[in-house]
């Protein structure tokens, strides 16, 4: 079982709620990310028909890079910490409790170009994208930060390998 197979579920057994709507969700999510900020740190999400990573459908999403998975963290934090929910964030990734996090509070953090995104992405409605990542998030980036720390790019492909 590999890295994203413990943290999302498989296909017959899921690690966080919605597993079968939240891994191509969250695949979307970090691969968005990882393209703002591996690309120079734009604030704007990638435009439609552009030649970012294809998250449109979850067999697209199965393999990600692990530049994506560690770009995508390291995005999510900067958008978390440049919100003020760094403290929320840090305890995601730190070992001991998470810290909850709201549903408008992701919203906040995320932006609304990058719930739109998702949501056109999904189809889900944007107050569900974010009422799933308020639930799935905390665990993600715990499961992915076991050791307290972001993973490096060499770390992620070995367990996803």
């Amino acid at each position: 079982m590999g890295l994203l197979d413990s943290v999302f579920g498989s296909d017959s057994s899921s690690a966080v709620p919605g597993g079968n709507v939240t891994k191509p969700l969250m695949i979307a999510l970090l691969a968005l990310l990882a393209s703002r900020y591996m690309s120079g740190g734009s604030k704007e999400a990638p435009k439609e028909g552009s030649t970012g990573p294809d998250v449109s459908s979850p067999s697209s999403a199965s393999l990600p890079d692990p530049g994506t998975i560690t770009g995508g963290l390291g995005g999510l934090l900067k958008q978390f910490q440049q919100a003020g929910f760094g403290d929320t964030i840090n305890s995601w990734i730190n070992t001991g409790p998470n810290k909850p996090v709201a549903p408008a509070q992701v919203s906040d953090a995320l932006g609304p170009e990058i719930i739109d995104m998702l949501s056109q992405r999904t189809g889900l409605p944007r107050d569900q994208v974010a009422s799933i990542l308020s639930q799935v998030l905390p665990q993600i980036v715990d499961q992915l930060t076991p050791d307290g720390r972001l993973p490096s790019q060499h770390e992620v492909a070995r367990l996803i390998g």
